[in-house]
């Protein structure tokens, strides 16, 4: 075996080990906008793809494209930093938060034991601040972080051009590295990885796009402050499994019932419940022609990919956790099943 190992490990093999592990080092602190860009670029080259029917240019065909599908992505995430720095903002700076003492006063009368009102509503009100004001501090630290940001983005729409460009020369390049016994293994994962993207695309993210539009519209139909914005943080609710649209419009719901507003918390009630119906729907209707993803391997990306990669990892974590996924599967059905049988 050590015989095998050495007849392989040649100076012009060692010297590409080296030079690969080098280069992952120098591009590991931009890695995740590179992953992200590749990603994005799978569903920008079907919008490139259909400008260029039309142009004559490529390049000009994918900036267009990249226009259509990256700029919206761009103002969603502004909007949803100052929007969500306004809210806080006002949250912070003003005495709505004094009222939980009157709440809690309230709700006392109705519980069988006795408790110490004033200590539970200054803990309340103490930790209800400090939740305001770590996020708020956690915006303006995103904001001064603009050059890092700005160069994040610049590699981003970098990364999406010259993959949507050169994408299956890039294919080819690594393809041609692979075994003959190999190929048919590394078709065979290359299509797998594309239906991942597309289950993942059009089964989730299109979910969360259509499902934001109706709670947006609903919402701001029933009169709540910000309807838009709770329309999208409902639609990125939408992406997490487990959860959903259910926690908007619950907290709505005990709001109105709060304030005495029943009838809108009767038909924001019926609206949730129409919200979380449709999602049963949808989302098979528009996934089941692609990969079959395990809910739990979303949960995890979803939840996990943020703390690796920051906001993106809600984007690259489930993918990479599902890629992951089928590349194992294909192997066990090419190699091990193989061999078994």
């Amino acid at each position: 075996m050590a015989i095998e190992i050495k007849k392989h490990l040649t100076p012009p093999v060692l010297l590409i080990i080296f030079l690969l592990v080098v280069s992952l080092m120098i591009i590991f602190p931009v890695l995740n906008m590179i992953i992200l860009g590749a990603i994005l670029a799978y569903g920008v080259k079907p919008v490139a793809d259909k400008i260029q029917s039309k142009l004559k240019y490529s390049s000009v065909s994918i900036l267009l494209a990249m226009v259509v599908v990256l700029i919206p992505l761009i103002v969603l995430i502004a909007y949803i930093v100052i929007e969500l720095t306004a809210i806080l903002t006002g949250f912070v700076g003003s005495n709505s938060y004094a009222d939980i003492s009157t709440t809690v006063s309230s709700l006392s009368a109705y519980l069988p034991f006795n408790f110490d009102v004033n200590s539970i509503s200054a803990s309340l009100n103490s930790s209800i601040q400090e939740i305001g004001r770590y996020v708020l501090n956690y915006l303006v630290k995103f904001v001064k972080s603009l050059m890092n940001v700005t160069l994040d983005l610049f590699i981003l729409v970098c990364s999406v051009f010259y993959f949507v460009r050169d994408g299956g020369n890039c294919l080819e390049f690594v393809r041609s590295f692979v075994p003959e016994d190999s190929i048919n293994f590394f078709d065979n994962t290359v299509e797998a990885v594309k239906d991942v993207l597309r289950s993942i695309f059009y089964g989730h993210f299109l979910t969360s796009v259509i499902i934001g539009i109706f709670a947006a519209i609903g919402y701001s139909l029933l009169g709540y402050p910000y309807g838009l914005f709770l329309g999208v943080i409902t639609g990125i609710l939408q992406l997490i499994p487990v959860f959903g649209p259910w926690p908007i419009y619950w907290a709505l719901f005990f709001i109105d019932v709060y304030t005495g507003n029943y009838p809108r918390a009767v038909i924001v009630l019926l609206f949730g419940f129409f919200l979380s119906t449709i999602d049963m729907y949808i989302r098979p209707a528009l996934s089941s022609h692609y990969a079959d993803i395990h809910p739990l391997i979303l949960l995890v990306g979803f939840l996990s990919g943020p703390l690796v990669y920051g906001i993106v990892g809600f984007i690259v974590g489930p993918l990479i956790l599902g890629i992951t996924y089928v590349v194992l599967d294909n192997y066990r059905k090419e190699f091990l099943m193989g061999d078994s049988q």
